[in-house]
């Protein structure tokens, strides 16, 4: 397990000093430590890994001065628990609710301004899609985002300079979420 450490430690560190590099248009400097001025790792998708990999990233905490975020899908915090060496070092678990009504809205009307879009609830077309997205989404984040990549392309593509229900509707259609 050792050398599998160190080759993730050698990746990290290649792509830690190409990252720098890119930032202060110097020759790349390679560390003994690629974890040194790293604070935090953040993990998604933890549940698709086997224990071998958790058993690197214990390792990886125990010998690094180093925050580790896991993200995965609801109950894998009791895969973890069969884990006692790793589980033991989990300071806390959350699970993340839908947003509400009011958090959808707020970061709606900031998805709209990200795209340099005027939103105006008035006006009966920004209200209309703004209501289509919040029922079509129901909160949930990681869609909100998704939908919106798909909005910000039809637009673009369309040279459209306005979210209608049409376009959310477009939009929603190019993904796969389920039953309309």
């Amino acid at each position: 397990m050792t050398s599998e450490i160190g080759l993730i430690d050698s990746k990290l560190n290649m792509v830690k000093s190409v990252y720098q590099s890119m930032v202060t248009e110097e020759e790349p400097q390679f560390t003994v430590n690629s974890f040194e001025g790293i604070d935090l790792l953040i993990i998604d998708e933890i549940d698709h890994l086997k224990l071998q990999n958790l058993e690197q990233l214990l390792d990886i905490y125990d010998q690094n001065d180093i925050a580790i975020i896991f993200i995965g899908m609801p109950g894998i915090e009791k895969r973890l628990s069969r884990y006692p060496q790793l589980y033991s070092r989990i300071g806390f678990a959350h699970e993340f609710d839908r947003l509400s009504k009011d958090e959808t809205h707020h970061l709606l009307t900031y998805k709209w301004q990200e795209l340099g879009l005027p939103i105006k609830l008035e006006d009966f077309s920004d209200y209309e899609a703004l209501a289509s997205i919040i029922k079509i989404t129901n909160g949930n984040f990681r869609l909100i985002q998704r939908l919106f990549s798909q909005i910000e392309r039809i637009l673009e593509i369309n040279q459209l300079t306005s979210i209608t229900t049409e376009v959310v509707e477009a939009a929603r259609d190019s993904l796969v979420i389920g039953i309309k």
